[in-house]
């Protein structure tokens, strides 16, 4: 929920860091805090090549209320001994948080550090590609097509994965206003993106990517005003109605566009329709889902990574379960402390990467957070 930026920044802006020959997604600091009191905490210090753009970082990650299902039984490694010793073929499930990241913040792994920033750079690609421009006929669109997006945007190693589809969504927003049919245009906010059979190998599995951009037109803005708390009854048999989520990120995850000529579905129907099409592709392979977004975009991660989990699309006959890994990139709160109970009984693991003084990770703050049980 990107409210406290300021209105008249159109773009987020990036940090090269050049140790890394990488671009540092948003803040020049990591921080991956959440709300659980056995959090582990660690200061360290971001490298740039501008000295004042040094600051320091605090680096936690989740401790499980209770013991995590005995998922992964593999031979152990010295993660902690940094990656140059360990392919991360070897222990990529550690790294997307099959361990709740045990061992690896404390201090930062390096393997760890290498794919926070790989899929950073994924989601930058977002709002790099991201037309604004009104008088473009690509307007509130992708300015390059999916063969060409990540060379375009200058990923690094841009051919390990392929874009397989780009996706949109509809803010519904009914607030007179703002009512004409540019703001109710449907618009892009991300993509999906799988690995490709060359990168295989060193990733050590079939990665699947969705990743997501932040808050940038107004619509936009306003649907993250809506902050009231939502059942989001993704499964058609079982609707739990004590998991609620945020009306506004609810909003522009299941509205559609279906009264044009064109009748786009939601971004929830053309991102669930992908997936399944994917992991059916790809099925008889090690597999892994990783979701990765910014602000409003890693809203739409969790509630996406719920959804998959829920609605057990990760799941496979005779095989072990998918893992479903969210990468939140200055995320702002989703739902209430049944939506977080519940995504952990599914197994979605979520790393959270903020700004330490970032005060849009709190929100919707005090009065409205995931403890708030009755609205």
């Amino acid at each position: 929920m990107a409210l406290i930026q300021n209105p008249n920044m159109k773009q987020v802006p990036f940090l090269r860091d050049r140790t890394l020959q990488q671009t540092l997604f948003l803040p020049h600091t990591f921080s991956l805090p959440i709300s659980n009191k056995n959090s582990k905490r660690l200061l360290v210090i971001a490298n740039s090549s501008s000295s004042s753009l040094l600051s320091p970082v605090i680096l936690t990650a989740p401790v499980a209320s209770s013991p995590p299902p005995p998922v992964y039984r593999g031979p152990k490694f010295p993660l902690s001994c940094g990656a140059a010793t360990v392919p991360l073929s070897r222990v990529w499930r550690e790294i997307q948080g099959c361990n709740n990241w045990k061992d690896l913040i404390e201090p930062l792994n390096p393997l760890l550090q290498q794919e926070i920033t790989r899929y950073g750079n994924l989601v930058s690609t977002c709002y790099k590609a991201f037309d604004l421009n009104p008088n473009s006929k690509r307007y509130l669109n992708c300015k390059y097509g999916k063969q060409t997006l990540l060379k375009e945007t200058e990923i690094h190693q841009h051919e390990d994965y392929q874009v397989t589809k780009y996706i949109y969504a509809t803010p519904d927003i009914n607030i007179s206003p703002i009512q004409n049919e540019t703001n109710r245009r449907a618009r892009w906010v991300g993509y999906v993106a799988v690995s490709s059979d060359d990168s295989v190998k060193r990733l050590g599995r079939r990665d699947i990517v969705v990743t997501f951009r932040g808050t940038v037109t107004n619509p936009e803005w306003l649907a993250n005003f809506m902050s009231s708390l939502t059942p989001a009854r993704f499964h058609p048999h079982n609707p739990r109605l004590d998991v609620k989520v945020e009306s506004g990120f609810l909003n522009l995850y299941t509205s559609d566009e279906s009264e044009s000529k064109f009748g786009l579905e939601s971004c929830r129907e053309q991102l669930l329709s992908e997936i399944s099409r994917l992991v059916n592709k790809y099925k008889g392979e090690e597999m892994s889902i990783t979701l990765a977004g910014h602000s409003m975009g890693s809203s739409l991660a969790q509630l996406l990574a719920y959804d998959i989990s829920e609605l057990g699309l990760n799941q496979r006959i005779g095989e072990r379960d998918i893992p479903v890994t969210v990468f939140s990139f200055a995320g702002p709160r989703v739902g209430n402390l049944e939506f977080k109970k519940r995504c952990e009984e599914l197994g979605v693991k979520v790393l959270r990467i903020t700004n330490v003084n970032d005060p849009v990770t709190k929100l919707p703050g005090v009065l409205f957070n995931e403890n708030f049980r009755v609205l």
